[in-house]
Formats: C-alpha cells, sequence, structure tokens
C-alpha cells in the first residue's frame, strides 16, 4: 500500500512527536486503544496481542489477514468486525502509529529454567525469521517480533497455526512448527514473554 512520500513524512513527524500517554487522535486509533492500549501494551485482556515496535508492514499484513481470513478472529470476534471496513489510508494509520510505540516488558512471571530450554528452542527454530523488537533487523525480518508478547496469546497463536486455524504462509515455518517436540511451545512461551527491553 503506497502513499505519497509527503503523506507519509507528515505521518511519521506526527507519531514522532505523539507522547506515549497522549489519547489516539484519530476515532479508528481510539477504537484500537480500547483492547491494545494507546501505548501499543494491551489493556490486560488474555488473547489481545501486544503490538507497539511491530514493525508497520507486518502490522498491515496482519489486518489484511484478518480480512482476508488467513486469521480467525476465535475468541476476540471484535477484531474482525473492527477491521472489516478499514480503508487502506487507516489501516496504514493504525501501522505507523504502533510502529512508532516502544515494546516494553509483558511483566508476566515466568519460568527461568523453562526460559532456558525455549531460547534453545528459538535458536533451532525461530531465530532467522522472528527477532526482538529493540533489533536493527526487526523491520526487515520474515516474522513479527514475539518477544515480550503475551504468553496466553503466543499459545493461542502457536496452536492455531499447529491445528490449521491460521494458514502458515511460508513453507519453512510449517516446517519448523512440525518439528517442535512435547513441551517445546511451552518453553518457548517462557522464553518470548521473559523479554526485557534493552536500556
Amino acid at each position: 500500500m503506497r502513499r505519497s512520500q509527503t503523506h507519509l513524512l507528515l505521518a511519521c513527524f506526527s507519531i514522532l512527536f505523539l507522547p506515549v500517554s497522549a489519547p489516539a487522535s484519530s476515532p479508528i486509533l481510539e477504537t484500537c486503544a480500547e483492547c491494545h492500549g494507546v501505548d501499543g501494551m494491551g489493556q490486560g485482556l488474555a488473547m489481545v496481542p501486544l503490538i507497539a515496535g511491530i514493525p508497520a508492514e507486518h502490522i498491515e499484513d496482519a489486518i489484511l489477514s484478518y480480512v482476508d481470513g488467513v486469521r480467525r478472529c476465535t475468541h476476540e470476534p471484535r477484531m474482525c468486525e473492527t477491521v472489516a471496513s478499514l480503508s487502506e489510508s487507516e489501516v496504514a494509520e493504525v501501522a505507523e502509529y504502533y510502529a512508532g510505540k516502544t515494546r516494553g516488558a509483558s511483566a508476566e512471571e515466568t519460568d527461568g529454567e523453562l526460559a532456558a530450554q525455549g531460547e534453545r528452542v528459538y535458536n533451532e527454530h525461530c531465530s532467522a525469521c522472528h527477532v526482538s523488537p529493540d533489533s536493527e533487523e526487526a523491520a526487515y525480518a520474515v516474522g513479527i517480533p514475539l518477544h515480550g508478547q503475551r504468553a496466553d496469546y503466543l499459545r493461542y497463536a502457536i496452536d492455531a497455526y499447529i491445528s490449521g486455524d491460521r494458514e502458515v504462509q511460508f513453507e519453512a515455518m510449517g516446517q519448523e512448527l512440525g518439528e517442535l517436540r512435547p513441551g517445546d511451545i511451552d518453553a518457548l512461551v517462557n522464553f518470548f514473554s521473559s523479554y526485557r527491553p534493552a536500556d
């Protein structure tokens, strides 16, 4: 989805100087903030993902996946209802806004031993595509940043891909998911949830 460079530049500057505590500035952002929060760190709803710091292109792709039915709103039907009528410019507005927010820690308790095991699983199966949100490679990575994501949502998303409720769009991802062993998902969830942003 392309827009004029002037429009893009103005949008970037408006996001850059918008305080984190400021209310969302448009009706669609206000609607998104009701679940995802003004800062993208969510409103404490277990099945609502944290979207702060996800590169704009990935957010756009995710929204369009809901619109196209590639992703299903199994637990949060409001998501599909909200995005169904979005215009191209509104999708871009939401994506740019939340991409400009900083991903914080999820503040959930994690099992240190499982997190260490999960790091090994991550390095073996996930690290080629999913990097941390504070990585310089985040905007160019194939997959979205999962570090710091809410545990319940991570479990749901991984299970949805494995069960077919979400369409696996990359052959490599399907292959890696198929190689996971019993306990790997729980370990991965603990690893991603244990993320703490760099100072």
